[in-house]
């Protein structure tokens, strides 16, 4: 049986692609950073959950040997993991930035370098990196997310060519939006993170948090991710990227087709 681990399955789309793949005759190992999010997992039947806070290196060695002792192999590793920060880019203060890299980048990237060598042991492997339609295009506001996701960009199209003479895929999924708990905590995040009231952007805060149960666009459920991960476990050959909702294939096609100024004017319309 086929077996994966999961990131970042407290709410949203790792929960959902738990539930999902589990019914589906594939061996889960969902992961969350809080222990009480892992007790929550534990009830709903995995009983292999784990705690894993992805900017702790230890935690990921810890999960890693403890698939190994139980399954003997990793087939599959879903980077997940991440959240988002909004806030213009003067209003966020380097340390926020960082913080934002450790979750987003730092610890995807250190799980990506510990699967690695035990897929080249054992032969094969792959590596679903979660990226979005925000690592193709920029939106005001979300610049610290913004660079969170073009680096996982760079990183996984890097690695593509390294990994080439390997039977190693790693593909790229670019979500637009998505149903899920990530706009209520970046939310959170900017009114603990930014000094609203003194920003020149308090307004456009004030809207954003006005707006913040609005309807958005082009939503998709989250089970739309998680059947685009079940599509990456039953293929042979993992396609580099997957776009996934409307809103990812639009903006693609318009940030090939039209000037950076004139695309400019779209997204911020948008944003």
């Amino acid at each position: 049986m086929t077996n994966i681990v999961i990131t970042g399955c407290s709410t949203g789309i790792g929960l959902q692609t738990a539930n999902y793949l589990k019914d589906k005759f594939v061996s889960v190992y969902p992961t969350a950073r809080d222990s009480k999010d892992v007790e929550m997992l534990k009830g709903l039947g995995f009983e292999n959950a784990m705690q894993l806070d992805v900017t702790k290196p230890e935690q990921i060695a810890n999960v890693i040997k403890r698939v190994l002792e139980i399954d003997g192999k990793i087939d599959v590793w879903f980077n997940n993991a991440g959240f988002g920060q909004i806030g213009a880019m003067e209003d966020i203060k380097t340390d926020i930035l960082r913080e934002q890299f450790e979750t987003n980048v730092f610890g995807l990237h250190e799980s990506t370098r510990q699967i690695i060598p035990v897929m080249r042991e054992q032969g094969y492997g792959k590596i679903i990196q979660h990226s979005s339609v925000l690592g193709l295009i920029s939106l005001f506001g979300r610049g610290a997310y913004n660079a969170s996701k073009y680096a996982i960009e760079g990183l996984t199209d890097t690695l593509r060519l390294e990994l080439q003479d390997t039977n190693i895929y790693i593909s790229l999924l670019n979500t637009g939006p998505i149903t899920s708990d990530f706009r209520k905590t970046a939310i959170e995040k900017l009114k603990d993170n930014v000094d609203i009231e003194n920003s020149i952007y308090k307004d456009r805060y004030k809207r954003s948090l006005e707006g913040k149960n609005k309807r958005v666009p082009f939503n998709e459920e989250s089970i739309s991710v998680a059947k685009v991960v079940h599509k990456i476990i039953l293929s042979q050959k993992p396609k580099p990227r997957y776009y996934i909702t409307k809103a990812t294939y639009l903006l693609g096609i318009l940030k090939r087709m039209l000037s950076s100024s004139t695309l400019d004017k779209i997204l911020l319309k948008i944003g």
